[in-house]
């Protein structure tokens, strides 16, 4: 049902004027899911740091737009951005929680400040805006959606302090969904697999790592086909939403790709990798 929105009271409503704040919404997923969003006439806050790149997305969307700039990193501004919002359009219906940063390569071979930088934008970026958004989201009786990934759902080499986060921001919603559902808050949690944003390309190193894995972990989908999945889940106020679809197949069955059988599937592709993109950075450095 295209352009709809499950209401408190389960009647569809239309996405069209709803409020929907996104954080990273300068580029990537969320970007390509703020165009989806005024295609069906939604009104969006976009938040991110880039300034002039979100004044340049606004000039260009139809419809009622605000480009905010805020850091997930820094509540503060957060809290500026939600009020901002509810100036200008008077409420917030929908909460995106986008904004992330990627990883690729081991504990051994990492700093722990980027490690730990990992967790603080990934999880307690989405526990920030969460925060900042929750009393406008509960007066409308809203959604939350919040970025995943299918690095929850299964152990790879090189994405630890990353699966960690993404780990952390599912277990997350779980709570909150339990904590809100009796307020008329639906939480959704998404888990995208690869998706072609500036964080992998088909020729790089994760196109590679990505190609590595089994199916349905190796599929790639494009920015696009991801915005309409996770426009999909706003509409219908799903608890999760998986791309692509088969990613459902393995969350009740995550000892398949997280369990010792799975361990020895990876462990000697692992071993190889491993010590390649160790011995690659150690002849950089040196």
């Amino acid at each position: 049902m295209s352009g709809t929105f499950l209401s408190s009271k389960g009647r569809p409503e239309s996405l069209a004027g709803k409020v929907v704040f996104i954080t990273g919404a300068a580029g990537g997923i969320a970007l390509a899911t703020v165009e989806e969003l005024a295609r069906l006439g939604a009104k969006t806050a976009l938040v991110d740091r880039e300034r002039s790149t979100l004044e340049a997305i606004v000039d260009r969307l139809p419809g009622d737009h605000l480009g905010i700039v805020a850091d997930v990193g820094d509540y503060s501004s957060l809290q500026d951005a939600v009020a901002r919002t509810v100036e200008h359009f008077g409420a917030i219906d929908v909460v995106f929680a986008c904004a992330g940063i990627g990883s690729a390569s081991t504990v051994a071979a990492s700093d722990i400040d980027a490690l730990t930088r990992i967790i603080d934008i990934n999880l307690c970026g989405v526990m920030r805006t969460v925060k900042a958004c929750l009393e406008e989201v509960t007066r409308s009786q809203g959604y939350v959606l919040l970025m995943s990934s299918a690095a929850a759902l299964k152990n790879v080499p090189r994405a630890n302090a990353y699966a960690a986060s993404k780990a952390g921001v599912e277990a997350f919603g779980g709570a909150l969904r339990l904590e809100l559902a009796h307020k008329g808050v639906a939480v959704g949690v998404a888990h995208p697999a690869w998706v072609s944003t500036g964080m992998i390309s088909g020729s790089g190193a994760r196109g590679a790592e990505s190609r590595s894995l089994p199916w349905p972990f190796s599929v790639v989908s494009s920015t696009e086909e991801c915005a309409r999945h996770l426009v999909g889940a706003m509409e219908h106020r799903k608890r999760k939403v998986f791309i692509p679809g088969a990613l459902a197949i393995f969350d009740p069955l995550r000892w398949l790709s997280t369990g010792p059988l799975w361990d020895r599937f990876m462990a000697r592709r692992a071993g190889r990798s491993v010590t390649a993109w160790e011995a690659a950075l150690a002849s950089l450095s040196s």
